[in-house]
């Protein structure tokens, strides 16, 4: 069998690590985002196109593909809106009608995969059902500053499936993607040792005959490092990271705070004052 882990065959958000079954995503979206914790930010017109469809392979193997992307008819600045679907490459019209229109594309792309991959290997002994399952989700818009979380997941034979996450922040006064040194002048170095002595701040979900394990005893690697998939509020700054990535399956996704007292010294005087950090 076929044990891929991408989760769309040539549009994925991002590379897999880790297995999972069918995890419901919400893809619910709003047309404003206007809500007392984002009365700060200006309106954020938001809406979302969807595309799911699924085809049988031979007699024993159903095949679904869904992906889920958000539209928003307000943003037209041309590098930010490449940087909003930075997986989706070659998607030219960004409208409602345009997205869509990629989103039948890539699943026909990705039908046509299965079928050309499904000839070169043995049947399933048994039914089985693969899919290809990739969303975004509007986690805040606060002080302009907008989160996105992409996830996805997939099952193509083998032994389980397959997901992940992917978050970004964009600035949307500056019409970018908000990198850590728009945030803090603090070498990464420095950041991966705070990572290393929160981690055991957060719950590992894991308990053993001895009671719960610590997330850092459960860690495949020496540092954990300050990527670029990570987010904020008004408290921390999250680095999100998937199964596998830094630690056993059995910690699942793991998110590290990073305090701005942590940070302390180091903020960015922007960012700092459009966050409204003491």
């Amino acid at each position: 069998m076929k044990n891929t882990i991408a989760v769309v065959a040539l549009s994925s958000f991002f590379v897999f690590t880790a297995c999972k079954k069918n995890e419901p995503v919400n893809t619910s979206t709003e047309k404003t985002v206007n809500t007392e914790e984002n009365k700060q930010s200006q309106k954020l017109e938001i809406d979302s196109v969807e595309v799911s469809d699924s085809i049988k392979i031979g007699k024993l193997l159903k095949v679904s593909y869904t992906s889920q992307l958000l539209v928003f008819p307000t943003l037209k600045d041309q590098k930010l809106l490449d940087s909003i679907y930075f997986a989706n490459e070659g998607i030219k019209d960004f409208s409602k009608n345009g997205l869509k229109s990629y989103l039948e594309k890539e699943k026909n792309v990705y039908f046509d995969s299965m079928k050309r991959d499904s000839d070169e290997l043995t049947g399933p002994s048994q039914a089985q059902d693969w899919y290809s399952s990739s969303h975004m989700r509007l986690k805040s818009n606060m002080n302009d500053y907008m989160h996105i979380q992409y996830t996805g997941s997939s099952y193509e034979g083998g032994a389980h499936d397959n997901y992940g996450f992917s978050e970004r922040v964009f600035d949307l006064k500056n019409n970018k993607k908000v990198e850590l040194t728009d945030i803090t002048t603090m070498p990464k170095n420095k950041i991966e040792e705070i990572l290393m002595k929160n981690i055991d701040k957060i719950n590992s979900g894991i308990t053993d005959a001895e009671g719960k394990v610590k997330g850092s005893d459960m860690l495949l690697v020496k540092v954990i490092p300050a990527s670029d998939n990570f987010y904020f509020d008004d408290k921390n700054l999250y680095f999100h990271y998937s199964p596998y990535e830094i630690a056993a399956f059995a910690a699942g996704d793991m998110t590290i705070p990073v305090s701005w007292d942590d940070l302390k010294g180091t903020l960015k005087p922007e960012f700092k004052e459009r966050m409204k950090i003491q």
